[in-house]
């Protein structure tokens, strides 16, 4: 297998992550990074040893012999424009959730990369989450019969939702539901959601950024099934780490429960107290392995466009992941449940919400 010149824009946790584990991989030829903070430029410079070292995206759009991007910027605002560049350059793209902070502009990211058959995919990573892999594995060798309901409830650390909150305002359906609607509308394939109804609570984040705290949202899909998410970030600051997650998956034939929780690594100190280690959402390096899902979900998609085969997330299921958890914004504001595909008046009250009235 050749190797291949790849690049990493935005070098922060994700990104970071992202560089550090193709810096190790014998599939990369050479490495090159950007980032707009010098400091943490300099910092990843000295882990990575790139081939360059830019704070200018436009240096990695314009160099032909990069032929992969990971975009992992901040804030979510920069997804677009900068996804949009390096795919008119003909450059493969994984980009971090969400696909866009606009409908036509996931549609137009779609379309480009279409047109010029580059692979584009989303950075889902609870898919390489081996509990959710064996979850589909089970689903799809039929072990627990029809699914009749799938139940996700994910809560982070309030110190963790202040950093990600006060990037950019989005919902915890938006920020961190987006993850968990993605894997089970994977799971569930060829099911499609059809009715969102949603409820959120205010706390903590609404006096930080307006956000409710945790938003809860019931989906029908349109083989019957159930599907309930909720997600939320305000675990006190003494909650030893940074996510914790529970599953349950009910069918005909059986039932499977998965404890995400991380509860399983605990680590006391005398300076630290109470830890759960390796219990963020990315994974991180423990030396000479990786412990999560965004390593080998860096390496699947470099793999991907080697072996010019399928991408493990499409962008247009990232999008149909995108409409749902819009649905489900709407649905708390208007108190009601919201069809899908978005009729005009939700695509109209979505927009108000985001942009308030013209007038």
């Amino acid at each position: 297998m050749r190797q291949i010149e790849v690049a990493v824009i935005g070098t922060g946790w994700c990104g970071g992550i992202r560089a550090e584990t193709l810096s190790r991989s014998a599939l990369v030829d050479k490495l090159h990074i950007c980032e707009i903070r010098p400091e943490r430029l300099a910092e990843v410079r000295e882990l990575t040893n790139p081939a360059t070292a830019t704070e200018d995206y436009q240096d990695i759009v314009n160099n032909p012999a990069i032929e992969v991007v990971y975009i992992s910027t901040t804030p979510e605002t920069t997804h677009f424009p900068i996804a949009r560049d390096c795919m008119a350059a003909g450059k493969h793209v994984l980009l971090e959730k969400p696909i866009a902070l606009e409908l036509d502009e996931a549609n137009e990211l779609i379309k480009l990369s279409k047109d010029k058959n580059v692979k584009f995919t989303i950075g889902y990573s609870q898919r390489f989450n081996p509990k959710i892999a064996y979850a589909k594995k089970s689903i799809a060798e039929g072990k627990l019969g029809k699914i009749v309901n799938v139940m996700v409830s994910r809560h982070l650390s309030r110190n963790l939702g202040k950093k990600i909150a006060n990037r950019v305002k989005l919902s915890p359906a938006a920020m961190e539901s987006t993850h968990d609607l993605d894997f089970v509308f994977w799971l569930l394939a060829p099911a499609k959601p059809v009715r969102v109804y949603s409820q959120g609570a205010y706390g903590y984040m609404q006096e930080l950024n307006g956000s409710y705290d945790c938003m809860w949202n019931t989906v029908t899909m349109d083989d019957g099934s159930l599907v309930v998410v909720g997600g939320g970030w305000n675990l006190p600051p003494s909650y030893p780490n940074y996510c914790g997650t529970w599953i349950e998956i009910t069918g005909t034939e059986g039932a499977l429960i998965l404890d995400d929780t991380s509860r399983d690594n605990w680590l006391n100190t005398v300076k630290d107290g109470t830890q759960y280690p390796m219990s963020t959402m990315p994974g991180e390096q423990v030396d000479h392995a990786f412990a999560g899902q965004m390593g080998p979900e860096t390496i699947h998609f470099l793999e991907a466009v080697l072996q010019d085969t399928d991408v493990m997330v499409s962008a247009d299921h990232a999008k149909m992941v995108m409409e749902s958890y819009c649905a489900a914004d709407v649905s708390a504001e208007i108190n009601e449940p919201v069809t899908l595909p978005l009729t005009n008046h939700s695509l109209a009250v979505l927009h108000e919400m985001k942009h308030g009235t013209d007038d």
